[in-house]
């Protein structure tokens, strides 16, 4: 008789009442080896060299079905609509002419009046402080320096802030009564209501109307620009309030144009946006109308938007102004798997192209390092969302270690060149809009967790690496070809269906562009 043995080989094997000598003693078999166990998370990180706070991120309890709280969506506020009752029609002269010249005047009229809290909750948790950027289940997206100026027409160029003092609440009373003329007690009265060193928006918008009624125009300055930008780009978390830190840097009123505002505005939402993608946290602050236009701009399909002007007819007005709010009609929840089965044609990879005769392109948009304002460090890494530029991605370096000194920072960032040019060194213009090089997406879903929503339980648990076709190379075919492809998904149409036979054809020639 012949059977397998241990080693899988046929072994002959006597029966007990065959002639023959017995068999020698057979060592006892060894058990087989233990399989290798899973490294890292399931869904990923499979590689945890990248995204080391994952073990916090609110990703890896939503892979499980743990939610933050009993509500989904992040609590989320915006002040467009009591910016729309504060900023006045027209300014003073005596005001306007600062104001204009400060860089920050295209804020007055940038806020949505509402924001949809689901569509900004679902894009937070895919978030990742370590990259600053969106983990897509096709690779990384940022909001970059060029999308700041562009939606809100703020300058790039221009210096960091350091402060030179830290703000306790008798430093705040001290600016207040200097930079705002206010008295003492009432300086006092008012900071000690704040509880912290903060000024209250409703309080400063009182003391822009009090001071510009009396002439008083540095004081009305002050107090409006603080107004503005704490219910914009240096909004926070307790909605109704802003940092007294930021006061010193209206002190030289006729020097503002010198700052570099929209890296103050990435450096604050980057900030917010680290915090709130964190499972302990339940609010977002910042400024949610720039996340809001900036995902409507690259993901036209995503979330209900007036258009108050179509992209092409260019009224040299900032972008986010083309945009108003209607209201959403899908739950967190519902957007997770919507946003996990986006591909990259669903994606207008370079949507300013034709706002490009009012702001243009400025290469410190390619800048690699950090950005800093006031106390604050945020790494900028554009490298790892080239596609954005129109450069073919590439598998990025790790990021930065080690924080840098202020001063490093600064020499960086005014040779800049330097750093541009190591950016886009190894790459070259991209074919098709989402081209990557090969091994860029098995690279990325090792280190990433490119999906938030798990497969249902009798499914394989991995998650696959996905294969996406090219898209046109046009920008203008291949926003028409995301249009044309999620009506078709939306409908669930067949291609053999004459119904929507036409609409096939259309999307097979936009992607043929």
């Amino acid at each position: 008789m012949r059977t397998l043995g241990p080693d899988g080989r046929p072994h002959s094997r006597r029966r007990h009442d065959e002639a023959g000598p017995s068999n020698p003693p057979q060592e006892p078999a060894q058990p087989p080896p233990e399989p290798p166990q899973p490294v890292g998370y399931p869904g990923g990180p499979s590689d945890l060299s990248l995204l080391v706070r994952y073990q916090d991120h609110v990703a890896r309890r939503l892979w499980y079905g743990q939610e933050r709280g009993p509500k989904k969506e992040l609590k989320v506020a915006g002040h467009g609509t009591k910016l729309q009752e504060r900023v006045p029609m027209n300014l003073p002269p005596e005001m306007e002419a600062i104001v204009n010249e400060s860089g920050l005047a295209s804020l007055q009229r940038t806020s949505l009046t509402k924001i949809d809290v689901n569509l900004v909750s679902a894009f937070v948790e895919r978030w990742h402080v370590e990259t600053s950027s969106f983990h897509m289940s096709f690779g990384e997206m940022t909001i970059t320096l060029d999308d700041v100026t562009c939606l809100l027409h703020l300058p790039i160029g221009g210096m960091f802030w350091y402060p030179n003092e830290h703000v306790t609440e008798e430093v705040a009373v001290d600016l207040g009564c200097e930079l705002l003329g206010v008295g003492r007690r009432a300086m006092a009265e008012h900071v000690r209501s704040c509880r912290g060193a903060y000024y209250s928006l409703q309080w400063l918008y009182d003391r822009f109307v009090e001071y510009r009624a009396a002439g008083s125009w540095d004081f009305a300055t002050r107090a409006y620009l603080m107004m503005l930008v704490g219910s914009t780009i240096f909004a926070d978390k307790t909605f109704t309030l802003v940092e007294a830190r930021y006061l010193p840097l209206f002190r030289d009123l006729r020097g503002l144009s010198h700052y570099s505002w929209a890296s103050a505005a990435l450096v604050t939402l980057y900030r917010h946006l680290g915090d709130t993608s964190m499972f302990s946290c339940k609010q977002f602050g910042g400024y949610p109308t720039l996340i809001q236009c900036w995902i409507h701009e690259y993901f036209p399909t995503l979330g209900r938007k007036g258009e108050n002007w179509r992209p092409s007819e260019n009224l040299g007005l900032p972008r986010a102004m083309r945009l108003s709010y209607m209201q959403g009609a899908i739950k967190v929840d519902a957007y997770r798997p919507i946003l996990d089965e986006l591909t990259p044609i669903d994606v207008i990879w370079r949507p300013f192209e034709d706002h490009r005769p009012h702001r243009a392109f400025n290469e410190l948009s390619l800048y690699r390092g950090f950005l800093v304002w006031g106390e604050l460090h945020v790494l900028y890494l554009p490298d790892r969302c080239l596609r954005q530029f129109g450069y073919c991605q590439y598998i990025p370096p790790a990021p930065p270690a080690d924080t840098l000194s202020n001063d490093e920072i600064a020499v960086e960032w005014i040779a800049y060149v330097q750093s541009v040019t190591n950016v886009i060194r190894d790459t070259q213009p991209v074919g098709y809009p989402h081209e990557t090089v090969d091994g860029y997406l098995e690279w990325y879903y090792r280190v990433s967790h490119p999906q938030v929503v798990p497969p249902p339980p009798s499914a394989r648990r991995e998650v696959a690496v996905p294969v996406f076709e090219a898209g046109p190379a046009d920008p203008d075919w291949a926003r028409a070809s995301t249009l044309v492809h999620r009506y078709l998904r939306q409908v669930v149409a067949e291609e053999d269906d004459v119904t929507y036979a036409d609409l096939f054809e259309v999307l097979r020639i936009a992607r043929e562009h």
